[in-house]
């Protein structure tokens, strides 16, 4: 039995991708590199802002010193307009409280993104005091750090990772946890590559967890 569920937040809680990427597209169009929401999504899902800043740059984005909290405004404007959950994240939050199974939250965003995203989603209070950013571990994923800082404040022998992104897939493996990898749009190969047992809805999550 699992005894702890470490749950990504963008993309797993919250389906704030497509929002936070068409806001990617629309900066980095400004600064001359134009991309698909698609191409936005494979290059930098699951990644860093500074990491999307570099690779930008790297492709050819002409951006500003100030590139990273400029679009950080731009997005969390974006997402003050209404967010919704990952359809299904009630009930599963539901049934991990009645098999008394603790969870939490760690994400490469930030505390002020989670608090937008989770705050207008009536998720804030159960996850404000469970919650690991790498903007306040200062190391982000694949670095498994958030995930092993988790398991050891819970005491868990056996946690499990809900994930979306190569990133904390790898960061999962490196932490030698078992990882559940979300991909409701058919594109979990590459998350399967990695290790993470693939998934595409979240009513499937309790059977995984065998509860």
């Amino acid at each position: 039995m699992h005894d702890l569920v470490i749950f990504d937040c963008d993309g797993v809680l919250v389906d704030s991708e497509p929002l936070s990427n068409q806001v990617l597209v629309d900066n980095l169009g400004r600064y001359g590199l134009n991309l698909t929401l698609e191409d936005s999504v494979g290059f930098f899902l699951g990644g860093t802002m500074t990491g999307v800043r570099d690779k930008a740059r790297a492709l050819g984005a002409n951006l500003p010193d100030d590139w990273v909290n400029q679009v950080y405004a731009e997005t969390y404007r974006r997402l003050k307009q209404g967010v919704d959950l990952v359809r299904g994240i009630p009930e599963l939050l539901t049934t991990l409280d009645a098999r008394g199974i603790p969870f939490c939250v760690a994400s490469n965003g930030s505390p002020d993104k989670m608090r937008i995203t989770l705050g207008q989603n009536g998720l804030w209070d159960r996850f404000s005091d469970v919650m690991y950013s790498a903007h306040e571990l200062g190391t982000a994923k694949p670095d498994p750090a958030m995930f092993r800082a988790a398991a050891d404040r819970f005491r868990a022998t056996a946690p499990v990772v809900i994930e979306d992104s190569q990133n904390g897939v790898t960061a999962a493996m490196r932490a030698g946890m078992r990882c559940l990898a979300y991909a409701p749009h058919g594109q979990g190969e590459k998350l399967a590559d990695l290790g993470a047992e693939v998934f595409v809805d979240m009513a499937e999550v309790p059977a995984l967890l065998g509860i």
